[in-house]
C-alpha cells in the first residue's frame, strides 16, 4: 500500500478521529481556564503546555491531511475552516496581530467538523438558507405592518413602547420572543380593552406560524441531508464493489494470459530396443 493511502486510512480510523475530538475538547477547556486569573496564577504553565501540545497535534493533522488528500483537501469547505483556524493559532501573541490570538477559542468549533452529526446539522442550516430567506422576508413584513398599526393606534397611549416606528418595531420583537409581553399588553388594554385582539393576532402570526415555518424548513433540509448522505454512502459502496470486481477480472485475465508449459511428447521405443526385447 502506498504511503498516501496508508496515511489516509489512518486519518479515517475511528481511533484517530476520537483522539482529535478529545484534543479539541481538552484544548477548549484549557483556553477557558486561561480566562481565570486564579487558575492562571496556579497552573498557568501547565495550561500553556497543553495549549502548545494541542496546537502541535492540529498542525500535524493538517499537514497529514494535505499530504494524504492533496488537491481534494481544498474541495471541502470544512478543510478550509480547519486550515484558517490552525493558521490563526500559529500567529505570534505579540504585536499588532495579538488581537487574533483571542480567536484561539474558535478551535472549539472544529468539533463541528469532527463530529458527523454536528456537521449534518450545520449543513442543513446552510441548505435551508434559501427557504429561510423567504420566511424572514415574511416575518419582516408582518412586523413592519404591525408596527405601523401599533404606532398609529397606541403611540399616544403608551409612548414608551409605541411612540415611533423604531420603538414599535423593538417592542413587537420583544413581544414575539415572549419577553414581558403581558405587561405591555395590560398597559395598552387599560386604555383600549379591545387591544388584546391585536396582541393575540400578532403573537399567533409571528411567534407560532412564522417560527414554526422556520422549524419546518430546517427539518426538511436535514431530511434532504440524510437522504443525500445515504445516496452518497450507497454510491461509495457500489464504487468499492465495482473496483474489487475490476481487480478480480484483472487477476483472472492475468492468470489466463500466462502461457502454460507445452507437454513433452512421449518417447516411443526404438525399433532396435523392441527387437532386443524379443
Amino acid at each position: 500500500m502506498p504511503g498516501r493511502e496508508r496515511v489516509r486510512s489512518f486519518l479515517e480510523t475511528r481511533l484517530f478521529q476520537r483522539t482529535v475530538i478529545a484534543v479539541i475538547v481538552i484544548n477548549a477547556i484549557t483556553i477557558g481556564c486561561e480566562t481565570s486569573s486564579y487558575l492562571t496564577d496556579r497552573i498557568g504553565g501547565f495550561l500553556h503546555v497543553v495549549d502548545r501540545v494541542a496546537l502541535a497535534v492540529f498542525t500535524v493533522e493538517l499537514v497529514a491531511r494535505l499530504y494524504a488528500y492533496r488537491g481534494k483537501f481544498f474541495k471541502d469547505p470544512w478543510n478550509w475552516f480547519d486550515a484558517i483556524i490552525v493558521v490563526v493559532a500559529l500567529i505570534p501573541a505579540s504585536g499588532p496581530t495579538s488581537v487574533l490570538r483571542t480567536l484561539r477559542i474558535m478551535r472549539a468549533l472544529r468539533l463541528v467538523a469532527a463530529v458527523p452529526s454536528m456537521r449534518k446539522v450545520v449543513g442543513a442550516l446552510f441548505a435551508a438558507m434559501p427557504g429561510m430567506g423567504a420566511i424572514i422576508g415574511l416575518l419582516v413584513l408582518v412586523m413592519y405592518v404591525s408596527a405601523v398599526m401599533a404606532t398609529q393606534l397606541f403611540g399616544e397611549l403608551v409612548p414608551e413602547h409605541f411612540d415611533e416606528l423604531p420603538t414599535s418595531l423593538f417592542t413587537l420583537f420583544q413581544v414575539m420572543t415572549g419577553e414581558a409581553w403581558p405587561d405591555i399588553a395590560q398597559k395598552v388594554m387599560a386604555e383600549k380593552p379591545w387591544a388584546w385582539l391585536f396582541f393575540v393576532g400578532y403573537i399567533l402570526m409571528a411567534s407560532y406560524v412564522v417560527l414554526n415555518l422556520f422549524i419546518a424548513v430546517v427539518v426538511n433540509a436535514m431530511d434532504d441531508q440524510n437522504t443525500s448522505a445515504e445516496e452518497q454512502r450507497t454510491e461509495d459502496q457500489l464504487t468499492t464493489v465495482l473496483n474489487e470486481l475490476a481487480r478480480l477480472h484483472a487477476r483472472i485475465d492475468a492468470m489466463q494470459g500466462v502461457p502454460r508449459a507445452a507437454p513433452q511428447p512421449a518417447r516411443t521405443p526404438r525399433k532396435n530396443a523392441a527387437r532386443r526385447s524379443r
